[in-house]
């Protein structure tokens, strides 16, 4: 998984040792400290709307490692190089996901906006060592017993239910009513949830709140709910088990107590909806705005699975990830690290570094990108065949029920999302012959 969600409190002071001076802390005054290049900020339209230009900047001024600010002026060194990345994720002992390492704890304010990204929770995502995998076993022996075919069904369904409300009107925003819509139902209906009913349409709209709030909802609200229900549900399963994750992780040996299945189930929630939406969405937007893409795909010449594998390389919906924080002093790409600098995995620029593709040619066929990381930490298997199930699904039934869709707008009006992590569109309006049924 390579998506944190919901509102966290302020990390505790970090238990551990930090270094001293380093390019990833600045100095008083506010300048780069002498020797060191100047920082970038990670920030602004230009990046959300084109984040490959920056990328291909950093890479030729700074290399393979490239100094950044995150939000508020926050320093970090964002990993831009395919083989840098491969080796950041490869090794825990120097690169590690405990947040407490940090070195810039003293000065972030309680108010942060990536707080929800870094703030220290025990839940798997921030576990390490034997910890770690006691965690992730749980994990990925529940999803491995999960049905891919039973998924697939379920998905259709789904996917069926989601058209049905909108086709009758020949037009539809598609990310809201589809692409985000369809991974949280499915997700739930893994957990042993129904997918009809009040209490599921209500923990769906809080999942959405507390992944991503609107002006005007309250998420910390959204995501004690959420807390709540799952408890409720983690209850439910230990007492009637079914052939469920829940119930799998439950009744699993390592004895999982019932805030860790909680907290654990709330990352497995939000890796499956965030990424496989944006996922979706970005898949059907070159659908309908690169010609060749979707020649390539109604022609035969492309499956609906090696074209999601192709948006992978070339529009990864996880763009960036915070990330890794260094467990001593050690250079990486050229670069200085101190012990307690956060590292941000460039996940995207990794995918179209020109030293694995000098060409800029990928291969739809070719799985070894870094979209779900790599390493202890990368999503745990078989969490990318999963949403891989649920993204194709989702795209080769919105196909068949609505062949002629095209866009509504012209393409250059567009646009992202702001977040330096996540690569998904703010709306996607489409428009086709209505279905009356």
């Amino acid at each position: 998984m390579t998506d944190l969600a919901g509102p966290r409190d302020h990390a505790p002071v970090p238990e551990y040792p930090t270094a001293g001076p380093s390019c990833a802390v600045p100095p008083v005054d506010g300048g780069a400290p002498p020797g060191c290049p100047a920082r970038v900020a990670l920030s602004g339209l230009g990046y959300q709307q084109t984040p490959s230009q920056l990328y291909r900047a950093l890479r030729s001024e700074h290399g393979p490692v490239a100094p950044v600010l995150l939000d508020g002026d926050v320093p970090a060194w964002l990993v831009l190089g395919y083989a840098e990345v491969a080796h950041v994720t490869s090794h825990d002992e120097l690169f590690a996901r405990d947040s407490r390492r940090w070195n810039q704890w003293a000065s972030i304010p309680a108010d942060w906006p990536l707080l929800p990204y870094v703030g220290y929770q025990p839940s798997v995502l921030f576990t390490e060592g034997a910890e770690h995998q006691r965690r992730a076993g749980v994990i990925t022996e529940a999803l491995e017993a999960v049905d891919q075919f039973e998924l697939s069904e379920g998905c259709r369904r789904i996917a069926h239910r989601l058209i049905d409300s909108f086709a009758g009107g020949g037009r539809a925003e598609l990310m809201s009513l589809y692409a985000h819509a369809l991974p949280m139902r499915a997700a739930l209906l893994m957990c042993g949830m129904p997918m009809d009913g009040a209490d599921t349409e209500d923990l769906v709209q809080d999942l959405r709140i507390s992944l991503d709030a609107h002006e005007g909802d309250d998420p910390v609200a959204a995501y004690a709910r959420v807390g709540e229900r799952l408890h409720r549900l983690v209850e439910e399963k230990r007492a009637v088990p079914a052939p469920d994750v829940v119930s799998r992780m439950a009744a699993h040996p390592a004895g999982l107590t019932d805030d860790e299945l909680v907290q654990d189930l709330i990352s497995v929630i939000a890796a499956a909806q965030q990424p496989t939406a944006n996922w979706i969405g970005n898949a059907l937007r070159l659908l309908l705005t690169d010609d060749r893409f979707a020649l390539n795909v109604s022609g035969g010449r492309l499956s609906v699975g090696q074209a999601l594998n192709e948006v992978l390389w070339l529009d990864t919906p996880t763009q960036n990830f915070i990330g890794r924080w260094a467990v001593r002093d050690t250079r990486l790409g050229g670069r200085q690290i101190r012990a307690g600098d956060c590292v941000v995995l460039g996940l995207a620029a990794a995918n179209t570094d020109p030293q694995i593709w000098p060409e800029g040619h990928v291969g739809a066929e070719n799985s070894a990108h870094m979209s779900f990381s790599n390493g202890e930490h990368r999503c745990p298997y078989p969490a990318p065949l999963l949403a891989d199930v649920i993204a194709r699904t989702s795209v080769e039934t919105l196909l068949e029920r609505l062949p002629d869709t095209v866009l509504a707008v012209e393409p250059a009006e567009l646009t992202w999302r702001p977040s330096i992590w996540m690569r998904g569109l703010t709306s996607l309006p489409v428009r086709f012959t209505p279905i009356v049924r």
